[in-house]
């Protein structure tokens, strides 16, 4: 049994949280580049506070990120020693349409994600490309508003058209949206969503919640014309809920609030807006504007796959003594007296992964890939730059060995694991470069400072090893 013997084994990042380079190459300017760390990140990454710009009080952790930009050949070729067979990583779409709007792209943003994809392939990686992974041109933001306008659409089909055309041969996986219920929680970072005073909230988030929906169905349409091999999935913030109890009301509410992330890949898993969320959206006041032929392109043009991120579970109560919260993936939950959490409050649940699994399994019944799974810590390295990161090889273990578990006995059928942050980059809640999860140790700190000199963990030879066995042998030497 175990894993198919083409599993796609690797890692993932994000070009906002690694590439840096973000005024190189004729790119423009992106939401997630003017989002600094400190105490004003969350109300901006959640459309409360407006930051369009840069400024001189704050540090801008995207900018260089690690400066993958320079550092890709190096990088891939690290990926390539550990034996990845895949590489998920995103686009940036102002090094393509600097503006967003412009009708022709720009060729040397083009040229350099053809470079990379190739450099991929040089050593048997396949690119599994993210189209938008929080990341929107601040022209779009502001011309626009963003995602609140369905003239998106229009220039995400351009994007579309001209990296399928382009990259044909080159990648074939490609995911619409990274984490696309993330609108809801965090609308700058997720969408370019910001709030103007007075404006309802609610109707702008899922108005353009479905700007998204028919984009992303309109993206698998296209990918599948331009070359039929081509595999299209979307991506889900996962993680089950969990009642506090087994009174029915709590039981009740944790599947209220699956289903409020389960809705967007109902919509692009199975075509069609879900009888419970018009009733909720009905609740809310909100009135989403469909145009003609909108409902027939979710319905034709649906995934070919669920990739989805796992870095925790989560629990509800409805009972308000019930109070104490740890933090997650921008989703606070109550704490589960039962788990273990990590230095930053997320809940470590590796039996969580393989209910999600089987959740999302029972649900969709189309292959599932898991896009994003591991450990933010801070990692000490030794006086040669070593990181001894055992905590870290204990957690992917576990969480491994759940997945097979879930292939193994349950049936799930599984396209490929990846690792989030294969190597050291800017977290997307805190911008901070402390909270790692690589198995590359990248010489940067918080303040942007450091060599950028890449150094292998003990982590890089145990998954080398776990790549190697296909999941067979994960133990630590």
């Amino acid at each position: 049994m175990g894993f198919r013997r083409d599993f796609l084994w690797g890692g993932a990042t994000a070009a906002n949280q690694c590439e840096g380079g973000f005024d190189e190459g004729g790119r423009g300017l992106a939401n997630v580049d003017v989002i600094p760390t400190g105490e004003d990140r969350r109300a901006i990454i959640t459309g409360q506070q407006k930051m369009f710009s840069f400024d001189n009080e704050h540090f801008y952790p995207a900018k260089t990120a690690i400066d993958m930009y320079h550092h890709y050949k190096e990088d891939i070729a690290l990926f390539g020693e550990m034996g990845f067979k895949t590489y998920r990583l995103s686009i940036a779409w102002s090094r393509i349409f600097p503006k967003g709007d412009e009708a022709e792209p720009n060729e040397e943003g083009l040229q350099f994600y053809e470079n990379l994809f190739k450099e991929c392939h040089k050593y048997g990686i396949e690119p599994l490309v993210t189209i938008t992974h929080f990341d929107c041109p601040m022209h779009l933001v502001e011309e626009y508003g963003a995602w609140r306008n369905r003239k998106l659409i229009d220039f995400y089909e351009n994007l579309c058209r001209v990296i399928f055309t382009r990259y044909k041969g080159l990648v074939k996986y490609w995911l619409t949206f990274n984490e696309i219920n993330m609108i809801l929680h965090a609308p700058f970072l997720g969408a370019g969503l910001y709030f103007e005073e007075g404006e309802h909230a609610e109707q702008v988030k899922f108005q353009s919640a479905h700007h998204e929906l028919v984009a992303s169905a309109l993206a698998t349409k296209i990918a599948h014309e331009v070359d039929p091999n081509n595999q299209v999935g979307c991506m889900l913030a996962a993680g089950h809920y969990y009642p506090y109890s087994c009174k029915p009301e709590d039981v009740f509410k944790a599947q209220q609030s699956d289903r409020e992330n389960y809705f967007f890949i109902d919509v692009q898993a199975r075509g069609t807006y879900p009888a419970y969320a018009l009733k909720e959206l009905e609740r809310k006041g909100v009135e989403i504007k469909m145009e003609d032929g909108d409902l027939a392109l979710l319905k034709e043009h649906t995934v070919d796959f669920i990739s989805f991120s796992y870095y925790s579970s989560r629990v509800v109560s409805t009972d308000p003594k019930v109070n104490e919260k740890t933090s997650g993936n921008l989703f606070a939950s109550v704490k589960n007296p039962y788990l273990e959490a990590s230095e930053w409050g997320w809940q470590i649940d590796p039996l969580g992964l393989r209910i999600t699994m089987n959740s999302l399994y029972d649900r969709y019944q189309k292959p599932l890939f898991i896009v994003e799974n591991g450990l933010g810590a801070v990692d000490t390295p030794d006086a040669d730059g070593y990181v001894a990161d055992d905590y870290r090889i204990n957690y992917l273990q576990q969480h491994i060995q759940a997945m097979k578990d879930a292939v193994d006995l349950d049936g799930v059928d599984l396209l490929g694991y990846t690792s989030w942050g294969c190597i050291d980059l800017v977290s997307a809640g805190t911008g901070e470069m402390k909270k790692r999860y690589g198995f590359i140790y990248v010489d940067r700190d918080n303040e942007g400072n450091g060599t950028l000199k890449r150094t292998k963990k003990k982590s890089f030879n145990w998954y080398k090893q776990v790549i190697s066995s296909n999941g067979e042998d994960l133990t630590n030497h």
